[in-house]
């Protein structure tokens, strides 16, 4: 098999090994492995991820291809229950306030939006008994909040399947942004409370949410346009009822369904505040993504510390993959028209330089590892 060692090679330099210890230290964890230490263990597992390894055995034999040393799967194994998930939760963070870059507005809103939403990853019950879901089915919760524009998640939280989205989704709140999400998340009281925090907010409500005495703004219609109503009201019946009035946008899908909206944006018009909600599908596309290409539903162990070491070091090889797509993407297209024997011939004449090249040992080896990415994210860009 050949060996490529550039993912590899990326990851130690955006993680150093100091970067690990400083958190262990911070956490009070002692790491006492003098081969395969705490970083070993998330160069593992960003290469599973990446690579899709169907587990602890197989991966071990596929690690010298990656340029990782040699280790025996029980080592890899008890070392993935033995770390503290908190350090590669920490190790996330880090990495998302590294990588991150901001994007021009693609929906000219005065802030950005953040798209909040969950989504549960489940197996049989004997293999994760302290996160039984339903019936004979265990499972976990990633709660995640996803920039939208950059496509990056700017913060995540991680449950039991049967965690309740809705008070997670305040914890994910931020003043900085426009908060996007679904009906789960659409308590009045919250709506409220948003208002007086200034918080604000585009959220899908229930169709049984009852709207007392609306008043319709004034607008310029369209012939194109899919909003039908835009209005402000209560919300709610007299026992549950908001005491704040809401602005309320009714619009159809490209289904033809009507999707009602409530949100306290009273200077934007309601074909944007549509567009905004319309947004959230990006973070529906994130989770499919990191499913298929990433093998998060393939869960290595069963203790808290392995399955959560795991998806954390997931959702970093996504964000390394998504910044270097990112910031490599007119390098790759304009690649892609050269052939491979002019290619080399144009870094040895121009001495082509590349912003990250430092990081990878062979430059050779970047123009074939990104011309491959080039046909990761094409979903995310519809």
């Amino acid at each position: 098999m050949k060996k490529s060692t550039t993912f590899t090679n990326l990851i130690q330099t955006l993680l150093k090994e100091e970067d690990v210890q400083h958190i262990l230290n911070e956490l009070n964890f002692e790491d006492m492995a003098r081969k395969f230490t705490a970083h070993q263990l998330l160069l593992f597992f960003m290469n599973a991820a990446l690579g899709q390894w169907d587990g602890y055995r197989s991966g071990v034999g596929k690690a010298a291809s990656c340029g990782l040393a040699p280790v025996c799967y029980s080592t890899f194994s008890s070392k993935a229950g033995e770390v503290p998930y908190a350090l590669f939760k920490r190790l996330f963070h880090l990495l998302i306030s590294r990588c991150n870059r901001e994007t021009k507005r693609r929906l000219q809103l005065p802030n950005e939006l953040l798209l909040v939403d969950s989504t549960t990853i489940t197996v049989g019950k004997t293999r994760l008994p302290w996160a039984l879901f339903h019936g004979n089915r265990a499972g976990i919760k990633l709660h995640v909040a996803l920039h939208a524009a950059t496509e990056q998640p700017v913060q995540v939280t991680e449950t039991i399947g049967t965690a309740h989205d809705g008070p997670i989704g305040e914890q994910l709140a931020n003043k900085a942004y426009i908060l996007v999400n679904d009906r789960a998340y659409g308590k009045i009281k919250r709506f409220d409370q948003y208002v007086l925090d200034k918080q604000y907010f585009v959220t899908r409500i229930k169709e049984n949410v009852t709207l007392v005495t609306p008043h319709s703004l004034n607008r310029m219609a369209s012939e194109t346009s899919p909003v039908s109503r835009d209005i402000t009201c209560y919300l709610g019946t007299p026992q549950c009822q908001s005491t704040l009035r809401h602005r309320v946008v009714v619009f159809t899908d490209s289904h033809g369904n009507e999707i009602r909206v409530a949100t306290n944006l009273m200077h934007l018009s309601a074909e944007q505040i549509a567009d905004a909600y319309k947004a959230r599908w990006g973070i529906e596309v994130f989770f499919r993504w990191i499913k298929q290409n990433l093998n998060v539903p393939v869960l290595f162990g069963t203790t808290k510390n392995a399955v959560f070491n795991q998806i954390f070091a997931a959702l970093m090889t996504y964000v390394v993959l998504k910044w270097l797509y990112t910031h490599a993407k007119s390098f790759v297209i304009s690649c892609r028209s050269i052939p491979l024997i002019r290619f080399k011939e144009q870094i040895r004449d121009d001495q082509l330089q590349v912003e990250w090249s430092i990081a990878i040992a062979r430059v050779l080896d970047i123009y074939v590892y990104l011309a491959s990415l080039n046909s990761f994210f094409t979903l995310t860009e519809k």
